[in-house]
């Protein structure tokens, strides 16, 4: 889990919770008895171990307005107060203040009342004859203490909590008895049943699994791990029947679960989906091959294909050709309208290449406004020209985006294999080349790569170089 997921769950907590780290000294004395004040001061006053800070207020409505604004560590409760009394005291201070430690002062006759506070959330209870420099501080610190402990006991739950709701396998965790005891969100939705109806039921009653070749019952991973003291992996073909009868093939192991003595007191199954693992990896494997705006093939894909291509080109003696184009004035087009359009029509003009070509051939983005369409058999080199002149045709046609009409120009450039190239580097740079022969030469036209054309070696200038 992130360091910014546990500061978002600290965070939510502390605003949930009221704590706002109170001052660990701070206390508020709710109490309408000026003798029970008194001995309070006193009895503070002489902990030698914490120099403690005591507020005493007289009315139950004043006490939960004081606690609204947080920094109380523990609030010494009386439960007879001018403006409430009796149990109802405590049950309107803990409903205000849930999460602040309460130790409750009662006099003798009342301590059963103090008692059932206690039940009901109360940290503890001091009668009132024992109020002194001993007994006071010492509970204090401990109902402080302990309500510390709980939070950060709760914290921790909720980090794991997130922790497992946040991962993609499914996790469930039963007893020893083989007795539903967790379910994260992911392990309710691939079987069918909420944490909270699966827990206390049988493991077989919500993780149902058979084998996929005999459709029956597969060995029950919790057991054997249990019995062997091990992690184990689910048997093969292992097929989980959602409460709804949906199916869906899963693998993953079970391992068991041992206390801090290595006894093992129960076991954790975590599994995932197979096909969506599988579907997952392909859209990756899509992701890394593809422009993520248009969907063409990417500059890798394409050098992929053009290495194949020219590779059983070479085997059967054929030719294949590279048309490599560059949209004239698309960067005043979206310096003037600005990028999110200028995407927008380079997705239409994507589609209108897709049409123009072969299903054996393959449109490509290079980058930017450059695209390259991969001729994978041509008998002639006039079949790269008609190519390109259909490419030209269809692509000066007006488009609208977004309510606005724009026209644009191409320049193509052609190279050929065998003739220009025998490998994908040198038929890509010679298209490139062409292309830009074709752009100085007004666009909008198209053009061959030869050797005329070509920059001498002994100029020292580069393609890149050209291009800027």
């Amino acid at each position: 889990m992130t360091d910014n997921i546990q500061d978002q769950i600290i965070e939510s907590f502390r605003t949930v919770t009221g704590t706002m780290e109170p001052d660990r000294t701070s206390v508020l004395l709710v109490s309408a008895d000026t003798a029970d004040a008194g001995l309070d001061r006193r009895a503070l006053a002489a902990d030698s171990d914490s120099q403690w800070h005591l507020r005493r207020l007289r009315r139950l409505s004043h006490a939960i307005a004081r606690l609204q604004q947080n920094k109380i560590a523990a609030v010494l409760l009386d439960l007879y107060l001018p403006d409430s009394r009796g149990i109802e005291t405590f049950e309107t201070l803990f409903e205000a203040a849930p999460l602040v430690p309460i130790l409750i002062l009662a006099d003798p006759e009342n301590e059963d009342i103090a008692l059932q506070a206690t039940r009901q959330g109360a940290q503890d209870y001091l009668l009132k004859e024992h109020l002194n420099a001993y007994w006071l501080p010492r509970l204090l610190r401990s109902v402080i203490e302990r309500k510390a402990a709980e939070d950060a006991l709760f914290l921790e739950k909720e980090r794991a909590q997130v922790t497992l709701n946040s991962i993609g396998d499914a996790v469930l965790s039963t007893d020893i008895a083989g007795n539903i005891t967790y379910l994260n969100k992911v392990a309710e939705d691939m079987t069918g049943w909420s944490g909270r109806e699966a827990l206390g039921r049988p493991l077989t009653d919500v993780f149902q699994i058979i084998n996929g070749k005999t459709r029956k019952p597969a060995a029950n991973p919790m057991t054997q791990a249990v019995q062997e003291n091990r992690t184990v992996g689910l048997s093969a073909n292992c097929i989980l029947i959602r409460r709804d009868g949906v199916e869906s093939a899963i693998e993953d192991s079970a391992a068991p679960i041992r206390d801090r003595g290595g006894i093992v007191i129960g076991a954790v199954i975590v599994f995932h989906d197979i096909n969506m693992a599988h579907s997952v990896v392909k859209k990756m494997a899509h992701l890394a091959q593809h422009d993520v705006l248009t969907g063409l093939p990417n500059r890798l894909l394409f050098r992929d294909r053009l290495f194949y291509t020219v590779a059983l080109a070479r085997r059967h003696g054929r030719q294949c050709g590279i048309l490599f184009l560059d949209l004239d004035g698309f960067k005043d087009i979206n310096d003037s309208h600005g990028h999110s359009l200028g995407d927008q029509l380079l997705q239409s003009i994507a589609q209108r290449l897709l049409t123009c070509v072969r299903d054996s051939d393959t449109v490509a983005r290079q980058g930017g406004d450059e695209f390259m369409v991969l001729l994978t058999e041509i008998g002639h080199p006039e079949d790269a020209a008609h190519s390109a002149q259909k490419l030209l045709a269809e692509l000066i046609k007006p488009y609208n985006v977004a309510g606005e009409v724009f026209h644009i120009s191409v320049s193509i450039g052609i190279s050929l294999y065998p003739g220009d190239g025998t490998d994908s580097d040198t038929l890509i740079n010679a298209a490139d080349t062409a292309m830009y022969h074709a752009k100085d030469l007004g666009g909008n036209n198209y053009r061959f790569y030869s050797d005329d054309i070509n920059i001498p070696a002994a100029t020292g200038l580069r393609l890149s170089e050209l291009k800027q």
